[in-house]
């Protein structure tokens, strides 16, 4: 079965059956009616590809995310396909790993798919050097490209983001105001997002009278465990602290673990906090004091931004919302 055969049981024109399956409104409802009861009859199921020799499009968009384990990307990623589906679009997901090299080629990848947009989810998409980036600039030549939660400067690329500056600022005045006198950060790696958050933390540890506040950030860029071991080894280094702020909710997860392995009362003796507004902040205990990114936000806004440029509208290359603190038991004083 093909559109040949649809047009003559319909009997109809193959351009005719074109702009039913195009969605054209150049064609009468009882036309389009009868052309829709023969592609319902046969089970009939057009080819994307042969439709977009005509359209010049897939109707597809392509994602790219560093790590779909990861708890933050997996929920952006879920969020985008919802919109995009409920915008008639469909997605190609491609893991890229965090090397420059794997990026690159799924990008490409995705751009020989004849793809019509692309989004980059996450910060760490975005290098230090503009040649790093040049493979992302170039793409923006051919198809627009989104990147939610970083930023890069440069005709058709639209940057969608949370202020993480500001919201790691407040998370660190929050622990100050509720008692804490030497707090500490962990962070992942110092990607775009990573960056502004512990720049976040030590201008409020400046403004509370730190002096070592430089010391008192630290990379752990390993899984859930390895957050106890970083957190015992700044122990046993002599440095103290009353507080782990942290750059998101698995790492804070790991606070918690190392806070009940050595007796600490949370948050008594120990506050912790969290990033991301994920599961894992309520699957705590005690549940985790946490930031809302609002991911499902940017991620809807990504997808109408996407929608707009392809209505010829104009956009802002840059879009930044606040982020909110979820105030839970781990800063939370109990009654």
């Amino acid at each position: 079965m093909n559109i040949y055969d649809i047009s003559t049981q319909a009997g109809v024109s193959i351009a005719t059956v074109s702009r039913v399956l195009n969605g054209s409104d150049k064609v009468s409802d009882v036309t389009r009616q009868k052309v829709l009861e023969v592609i319902e009859k046969n089970r009939y199921m057009p080819n994307a590809f042969a439709r977009s020799l005509g359209l010049n499009s897939m109707s597809t968009v392509g994602i790219l995310c560093s790590d779909s384990s990861d708890v933050y990307l997996a929920q952006a990623v879920y969020y985008l396909e919802r919109e995009l589906r409920n915008n008639s679009y469909t997605s190609m997901l491609c893991c890229t790993g965090y090397t420059r090299q794997g990026k690159e080629a799924y990008l490409q990848l995705l751009l020989s798919r004849n793809v019509d947009a692309v989004f980059l989810v996450g910060s760490h998409f975005i290098e230090a050097t503009p040649e790093g980036n040049s493979y992302i600039l170039d793409a923006a030549k051919k198809v627009p490209v989104f990147i939610l939660n970083g930023e890069l400067a440069g005709d058709n690329i639209y940057s969608i983001l949370c202020d993480d500056y500001r919201a790691a600022n407040e998370m660190t005045d929050l622990v100050f105001n509720r008692g804490s006198k030497e707090p500490i950060m962990l962070y992942r790696i110092l990607s775009y997002s990573g960056h502004k958050k512990v720049q976040g933390f030590l201008h409020s540890c400046q403004e509370h009278g730190i002096d070592d506040k430089e010391h008192r950030t630290f990379s752990c860029p390993g899984p859930l465990e390895e957050t106890y071991r970083i957190l015992s080894k700044i122990k046993e280094s002599g440095l103290t602290f009353d507080a782990v702020v942290t750059a998101d909710d698995e790492l804070a997860a790991g606070a918690v673990k190392y806070a009940i392995r050595n007796g600490l009362d949370i948050p008594g003796d120990f506050q912790i906090t969290g990033y991301n507004n994920s599961v894992l902040a309520n699957c705590s205990t005690p549940e985790i004091t946490t930031m809302d990114n609002q991911v499902e936000f940017m991620c809807t806004t990504a997808v109408s931004q996407m929608m707009q440029v392809f209505q010829n509208h104009r956009i802002p290359s840059r879009t930044m919302f606040s982020a909110c603190i979820v105030e839970q038991n781990t800063t939370r004083r109990q009654l």
